[in-house]
Parts: C-alpha cells; sequence; structure tokens
C-alpha cells in the first residue's frame, strides 16, 4: 500500500469508528492542545497574529485531515480546521473572531434574562453553528435560536455541534435565504466552505449546487416569531437579496431590534446600510468584517 493509500485508509478507519458521534471522539492530543492554548493567548496584533498563523499551519499539519473535539464559546464543537475560515479562528483563536460583534450581542443576551424574557435569535448563514452556540450557551432556556445554513455538509457539522450541547432552544434549518422561495443555485467556494453564496463566486472552480430557499418573512412567519431581538446575516454578498424585500413585506414587528451584517459592499446591487437606516435602524459600530445596526424606537 502506497502513502496515499495509506492516508486514505487511516481517515476511513477514524470517520468509521463506532464511537465517531460522540464528542470527545477527536480529542487533541498534548501536542495540539498546547499548540491551541498558546494561540488562544495571543493579543490581536500584527506579531500576534502571525505566530497565532504559524502556530495554526504546524498544528493542522499535524492533524493530518482529522478533526478537533474541543470547548470553545460556551459550548462543545467539533470543528474541521480545513478549507473553513470559520472553523480555523475558532478552534485556535476565538478571541479574534467577531469580538466586538459578540460582545454587544451578549449585552443583549444578558439584559434579556436580566427582564426573565426569551430572547429570539435568528443566525442566517450559521456555518458550523459558532454564533448561534455562543447565544444559546447564554440565552437559557427560554431562548429561540434559529441557525439557517444551505451548504450540505456544513449543515451536518452545524446539527452536530447542536446536538452535542442538548439544546432544545436551537434548531437547524437546511436551506438557502433569499428573495424569493423555491430552489436556487449555491455556489461552493472550494477553498472556503464558509464563502459560499447565491451569487457568482470569482473562482472559476465554485461548484454550483440547487439548494431550497425560503425569504426571511416566510421563515419568521413559519416558525411563528412574534419578535426577534437579533439577527446575524452573513452570506457572502447576498445579504440585499435578503433584507430589502424583509423591510417590504414584514410588519414592523418583526424588525430584528440588532443586526450584524457582514460587510459585502462591493456585492451589493444597493446601498444596503443607507436602506436599513432609512428603515429605522442606527449604526452601532462598522468592525473590520462587519456592520452592527440597532433598531430605534
Amino acid at each position: 500500500m502506497d502513502a496515499a493509500s495509506a492516508h486514505i485508509a487511516w481517515i476511513m478507519a477514524q470517520t468509521s469508528a463506532p464511537d465517531r458521534d460522540t464528542f470527545g471522539a477527536f480529542a487533541p492530543t498534548p501536542l495540539i492542545r498546547a499548540a491551541i492554548a498558546v494561540t488562544r493567548t495571543l493579543p490581536e496584533t500584527w506579531l500576534g497574529r502571525r505566530v497565532a498563523l504559524a502556530l495554526r499551519q504546524l498544528a493542522i499539519r499535524r492533524l493530518d485531515g482529522a478533526p478537533v473535539d474541543i470547548e470553545v464559546l460556551g459550548a462543545r464543537m467539533r470543528l474541521f480546521p480545513y478549507k473553513n475560515i470559520c472553523e480555523k479562528k475558532v478552534l485556535f483563536t476565538p478571541q479574534f473572531f467577531d469580538a466586538e460583534e459578540l460582545e454587544i450581542l451578549a449585552r443583549r443576551v444578558e439584559a434579556a434574562r436580566d427582564r426573565d424574557e426569551g430572547f429570539n435569535f435568528l443566525d442566517v448563514g450559521a456555518n458550523v453553528g459558532a454564533y448561534s452556540v455562543f447565544v444559546a450557551a447564554k440565552a437559557g432556556p427560554r431562548a429561540r435560536i434559529l441557525s439557517i445554513e444551505p451548504q450540505p455538509d456544513v449543515f451536518e457539522r452545524l446539527v452536530f455541534n447542536v446536538r452535542q450541547n442538548q439544546w432544545p432552544t436551537v434548531k437547524a434549518i437546511a436551506c438557502a435565504v433569499a428573495d424569493k422561495s423555491g430552489e436556487l443555485t449555491l455556489f461552493l467556494d472550494p477553498d472556503n466552505s464558509g464563502e459560499s453564496s447565491l451569487k457568482i463566486l470569482g473562482s472559476s472552480d465554485a461548484t454550483p449546487i440547487r439548494v431550497p430557499a425560503k425569504t426571511l418573512h416566510q421563515l419568521a412567519y413559519e416558525e411563528r416569531f412574534e419578535h426577534i431581538d437579533a439577527a446575524k446575516l452573513d452570506v457572502e454578498g447576498a445579504e440585499d437579496l435578503i433584507l430589502e424585500p424583509f423591510f417590504r413585506t414584514a410588519p414592523r414587528s418583526l424588525y430584528p431590534k440588532l443586526i450584524i451584517l457582514e460587510d459585502g459592499s462591493g456585492r451589493w446591487q444597493i446601498d444596503l446600510p443607507k436602506l436599513i437606516e432609512d428603515t429605522g435602524y442606527k449604526l452601532l459600530v462598522r468592525t473590520r468584517l462587519n456592520f452592527v445596526f440597532e433598531l430605534t424606537s
């Protein structure tokens, strides 16, 4: 058996092990755990990022294709730090992962708990569930969290992460969110599974697949949401296709009180931040990757 065949056989043996669906089956080795511990203490400076990147690359090579079961963001997660920037960040440097956005979101969750209210959160483009599990870990049993992810492989990882924490407050839905319901084409980025989009990607190697789609208003109606405390939208430049028709058709009572929006300025067909502000929101902060808007009274 040559080296390539041996490697494939090893991966098949790992993934077919009887306990592969049990959290802890892919616990990090002492060396990987040490690398993770170091990268998680590094500051968000140029040097800190460079050191974290170097250690991450060494650890990924050492992992040799295996996932890692670990606790992060207040939850148990199985992470595949290959061709998914989100999983790499969450595993090795969660302190760099949307820190300002998560701090704002955490304050809203805590305020709802102080008022003894359930927190309703929509995670549109949930990826493997980082935002969803973060909110679920803080929001308590009265929360309702909708995690929406259209890419089949990533959706399976999302479902696994939700199940390991046994949170009945989280519901995962396998569909795209768009300006119309039906079946649409999703373009898969071969280098980063978190970059899949309903809009044509720049990479000529992008793979198109057909996925079911619903509008945001339809999802909120079908799930019987009476209000939405916060929504995160990260759909690689298709956020305008979601929010413009939502604001046009949904009652104001359904407008999310907080919107965390990935900055897709170069791909939007409209001035989406202006539309959001004209709809009654104010910009709280613009970070390196996202806008955060708050609905005014």
